[in-house]
């Protein structure tokens, strides 16, 4: 995926020409993140393997990752279920986001690079699209896009893939937290001030834009944890 290349919100349909169980895999977790498949709800390896409309091998393949990513759990005898929302793995996740992150932007913003200020404008253009639209979804795939392209620009897409490991607890909070009032509005305006530092080359205003951004996840924690206590653990 290039640098202006878009990831999507949405489970991408089975293709037969493809191999199977990656495919499964990226279905699942999708739908666990967004909250398609609830926290804590039980799975059933036959009704999303008709779902998808595969064998069940792919899809007891996929689970076991899923489990090994936090994202489910499986309990001989009792059966597999959507892991709660583990605080202390959001936690972890966000630490382990910040450190790449707030680096990563830093270097970005020494190099002050027009054509990658010229691409995050772009991207930015099409938040504030999505955010005036009443879109989370949709600000969602440019907000990935966004922090996408900071690390490729600088030859770090490992250090985003490395984030995209750990950040699965994480993302289900910030996507529950993207349809209140005003805070597609608010990321917006984090986003424009992190790249007005880059277009200045700043790095340390744009660490302090990054790291300000990055911290909004624990004022969402705490906010979530008491609307919906059922699904954190």
């Amino acid at each position: 995926m290039g640098p202006t290349s878009r990831p999507s919100t949405s489970p991408p349909a089975i293709d037969p020409k493809l191999p199977m169980a990656p495919q499964v895999y990226g279905n699942i977790r999708q739908s666990i993140l967004h909250l398609r498949l609830m926290p804590k709800q039980a799975l059933s390896e036959k009704e999303l393997a008709l779902m998808l409309g595969v064998s069940r091998t792919p899809v007891r393949e996929a689970l076991i990752k899923l489990a090994d990513d936090g994202l489910v759990d499986i309990f001989p005898q009792r059966g597999t279920f959507v892991a709660p929302i583990r605080v202390s793995e959001v936690l972890e996740a966000q630490f382990i986001r910040e450190a790449l992150e707030v680096s990563v932007v830093a270097r970005v913003a020494e190099r002050s690079d027009p054509e990658v200020v010229a691409r995050l404008r772009e991207s930015l253009a099409r938040q504030k699209r999505a955010a005036d639209a009443g879109d989370p979804e949709g600000f969602m795939v440019e907000d990935e896009n966004f922090h996408f392209i900071l690390s490729a620009s600088v030859s770090l897409a490992r250090a985003w893939k490395v984030i995209q490991n750990v950040k699965g607890q994480l993302d289900r909070v910030r996507i529950m937290s993207l349809p209140e009032p005003g805070h597609l509005g608010e990321l917006y305006e984090q986003h424009l001030a992190i790249v007005e530092a880059i277009a200045s080359g700043s790095a340390a205003a744009a660490r302090k834009h990054m790291t300000k951004h990055l911290q909004q996840v624990f004022r969402t924690i705490d906010s979530l944890r008491k609307q919906r206590p059922d699904i954190f653990d």
